[in-house]
């Protein structure tokens, strides 16, 4: 197997570090944001599973290290041993920079579907950002159910329609929630490039109702789908994936894309938003 550098991603969360860690390793808190089941004995057991969690027949991971600041145990997937790293710290009296390592992620696996291991990047995106919401009284966002290839969740933006709608077709705002830029042609048959339009790849608008709905088909990971429908100044977004193999479910696709929905909620309201995704560099330094 190749070797890589580990996997890493940090996000800068609103609440104390002792309110996090509690978040992190309290079984009651666990299943309600991270996993079906969780049993934490510290410093002994840490351990997860059930159907939001890859390969979660039974837990499969060994506590390493457990202190006031930092989380690590090994997690068996696919018949390999892995590394999750978590660490704290503090960012003011209010915030706190969570950091994330995992071991033995390589990116052919999302490519290739070869290895449950592809999920690992976008399961702890979406992972992170449940726990944000979480901390922020906020519902949580659909965990990906990975005994499933139902793929279809909803959530509810305080923002109206029109809104949403632009930050959903407009090139700049996607690209800023989203983190990644985004270059879209907001009609049928235009393109939805994943890193901008000079990237090599673009996705396909298949289905379009202006202000209301969007479809777009990348391919072996099938059609998103996305609609909206406002109440009271309120809008539900639901959103659907299908036309893929369902003997491959695109786990890591859909993670992807549902993670992506925490920062547009948060993008609409939030007062002077920012994402709580870091750039290394910023995760290195802060605290």
């Amino acid at each position: 197997m190749t070797v890589t550098e580990p996997m890493t991603l940090a996000a800068r969360l609103a609440a104390p570090v002792a309110r996090v860690r509690q978040a992190l390793t309290d079984p009651a808190e666990l299943r309600v944001w991270l996993a079906e089941h969780a049993e934490v004995e510290l410093p002994e057991r840490y351990e997860f599973w059930g159907r939001y969690t890859p390969e979660g027949d039974a837990p499969h991971q060994r506590l390493l290290h457990a202190d006031d600041d930092r989380l690590r145990f090994a997690w068996l997937l696919d018949g390999v041993e892995t590394t999750t790293e978590i660490t704290l710290s503090a960012d003011g009296p209010d915030a706190t920079v969570l950091r994330l390592s995992q071991t033995h992620f390589d990116f052919n696996d999302v490519v290739n579907g070869t290895s449950i291991r592809g999920v690992l990047q976008t399961y702890w995106a979406l992972t992170i950002a449940n726990l944000e919401a979480h901390l922020a009284g906020q519902p949580l966002l659909p965990r990906t159910d990975f005994t499933s290839s139902d793929f279809r969740g909803e959530m509810v933006i305080g923002a109206p329609a029109d809104k949403v709608w632009e930050s959903l077709t407009d090139s700049e705002q996607a690209s800023a929630w989203f983190g990644y830029p985004i270059g879209i042609e907001p009609w049928v048959g235009g393109r939805y490039a994943m890193g901008g339009f000079d990237s090599g790849f673009a996705a396909k608008v298949v289905d379009l109702e202006p202000g209301r709905k969007m479809s777009i088909d990348w391919g072996p990971a099938g059609v998103s789908s996305w609609e909206l429908a406002e109440s009271e100044g309120r809008t539900k977004l639901t959103f659907v994936q299908s036309g893929f193999d369902e003997q491959n479910p695109p786990y890591a696709a859909w993670s992807g894309i549902v993670s992506g929905w925490a920062e547009l909620r948060r993008f609409h309201e939030v007062p002077d938003w920012q994402p709580i995704w870091l750039p290394e560099e910023s995760a290195t330094t802060a605290g």
